[in-house]
C-alpha cells in the first residue's frame, strides 16, 4: 500500500465535502498519518492494528491544532453559518462590507424616542435575567480582521458586541472583555449563549435589530425574563428590548 493514498481516503472522499474547517483538519491529520506510516515501514493493517496509537502521538495532534489556530481558519466557517442559514437577520444597513454598517432586520420593531431618551431598535431572546439592564457602546464584530484588531488593541471598555456568530467561535478569544452581547443568530442554547452565561455577560440571542450604528450608546433589556427551552418548544413569545439612547455628548 503506497503512502500517498490511504484506505480511509476512499471512505472520506466518497462523502460530500465537510465544512472548510473540518476538511482542513482532516488534510493535516492525513498528512501526519502518511508520514508516520512511511517512517514505520509497516503495511497498513499492521500500522492500524498494532502501532498507530504509538506512532501517531498526542504531540502530532497538538501540532495539527496549533497550525489551525495560527492560520485563523477556526473562524472561517462557524462564524458565517448563521448568516447562511438566516440571511434576513443579518442584512446590512448600507454596504455589507462596511464594518459597523449595522443590521436592518425587516421584522425589527422600532419606536420614537420615549421620555427616558430611549428609541426602540429591536428585540431578542434574553439568555440570563440580570438585576440591571446593560448600557454601553455598540461595537460590530463581524470579521476575522476585526477580532484580530481587538485582540491586538483591546476591546474599548463598556462595549456591547453586535455579532452574527451564534456558535461563539469568532468572538471566543475576546468575549470576556464585552460588557454585553447582541447576537443576530441562534438561541439561548447556542454555544454563544452558553459562553456568555458562563462568563456572566449579559446577552440576547436571535436578535432582530435595525438602525444601530457603530458607537451608538445602546441599552439591552437583560432584566427581562430569560427565554427557556420550553418557550421555544411551545412558541411562547418572551423578548428583551434593545434601545438606542440619546447621547448627551
Amino acid at each position: 500500500m503506497g503512502c500517498d493514498k490511504l484506505p480511509i481516503d476512499d471512505v472520506l472522499h466518497a462523502k460530500p465535502p465537510a465544512t472548510p474547517l473540518v476538511e482542513a483538519v482532516l488534510d493535516l491529520v492525513r498528512e501526519k498519518v502518511r508520514a508516520r506510516l512511511r517512517e514505520s515501514g509497516q503495511d497498513w493493517n499492521d500500522f492500524v492494528f498494532a502501532g498507530s496509537d504509538r506512532l501517531v502521538t498526542r504531540e502530532d495532534i497538538e501540532a495539527v491544532e496549533a497550525r489551525i489556530l495560527a492560520s485563523g481558519h477556526r473562524f472561517d466557517w462557524s462564524a458565517r453559518v448563521s448568516v447562511v442559514e438566516r440571511p434576513e437577520a443579518h442584512k446590512a444597513d448600507g454596504s455589507a462590507a462596511e464594518e459597523g454598517a449595522g443590521f436592518a432586520h425587516p421584522d425589527a420593531p422600532t419606536g420614537e424616542t420615549d421620555a427616558e431618551g430611549r428609541a426602540l431598535r429591536g428585540i431578542g431572546d434574553n439568555v440570563v435575567r440580570h438585576a440591571k439592564d446593560v448600557v454601553g457602546r455598540a461595537l460590530y464584530v463581524r470579521s476575522n480582521e476585526r477580532v484580530m484588531e481587538l485582540l491586538s488593541n483591546g476591546v474599548p471598555q463598556g462595549s456591547i458586541a453586535i455579532i452574527d456568530d451564534s456558535g461563539g467561535t469568532l468572538t471566543a478569544p475576546i468575549i470576556d472583555q464585552f460588557a454585553g452581547v447582541v447576537c443576530a443568530g441562534g438561541s439561548v442554547r447556542s454555544h454563544l449563549g452558553i459562553l456568555t452565561r458562563e462568563y456572566n455577560i449579559p446577552c440576547v440571542m436571535n436578535a432582530k435589530v435595525t438602525g444601530i450604528r457603530e458607537g451608538d450608546r445602546i441599552a439591552v433589556e437583560v432584566t427581562a425574563a430569560a427565554k427557556t427551552t420550553e418557550d421555544y418548544q411551545q412558541g411562547v413569545e418572551r423578548v428583551a428590548r434593545v434601545w438606542v439612547l440619546e447621547d448627551a455628548a
